[in-house]
């Protein structure tokens, strides 16, 4: 399964820099000299520069981070072979992904990714099933699991130890315990 980890924005200054909006919660191991990333290209702008005589820009299927700073509150990146403004804008808008198998799973036992319970059945305590684990939203207050139900309908969880007691990702799957009238909203 591929994770975005994020997204390429406009480019900063003349040399090939662009901005990154991060999708991770570890940006300086991510976009760490070094790291390399597989991408998946968004539109071709049309003023994106050729690779030769009547040959259009295909964005590399990946990118060498070789320099990333925070500039007033975002990333910035330098990737290997990108050494111009023109061919930085050629990349807006591609997403920068990694394989979840490259993910270290969390040293915390009550922390987890994303994809590791995305597709989980959700069941209550007495085992009736409510549905699967459709994505996750991350909220101000607290993150929610978003509920697919049998029905079709969603349904919106907070994900917190009063109302997810257990998660067993060994079982496959997220024991809830939620207030009545939940998941009637």
């Amino acid at each position: 399964m591929q994770l975005v980890v994020g997204r390429i924005g406009k480019p900063h200054g003349v040399r090939g820099e662009v901005t990154v909006e991060v999708r991770t919660d570890e940006p300086e191991a991510r976009f760490a000299p070094g790291s390399v990333l597989r991408t998946e290209p968004g539109a071709v702008p049309p003023s994106a520069p050729a690779d030769g005589p009547g040959v259009p820009f295909r964005v590399p299927t990946e990118l060498t981070i070789e320099e990333s700073r925070f500039h007033q509150g975002r990333i910035l990146v330098a990737f290997a072979g990108i050494l111009d403004r023109d061919t930085a804008e050629a990349l807006r808008g591609t997403l920068l992904v990694v394989d979840s198998a490259d993910v270290e799973p969390p040293e915390d036992p009550e922390e987890f990714h994303d994809h590791q319970l995305v597709g989980l059945a959700v069941v209550t305590p007495a085992g009736e099933r409510l549905g699967e684990v459709a994505r996750i939203d991350h909220a101000p207050s607290s993150d929610l699991l978003v509920l697919r139900r049998p029905e079709g309908r969603v349904a919106l969880i907070p994900f917190v130890r009063a109302i997810v007691p257990e998660v067993d990702l060994a079982g496959g799957r997220v024991i809830v315990d939620p207030p009545a009238g939940l998941l009637d909203l």
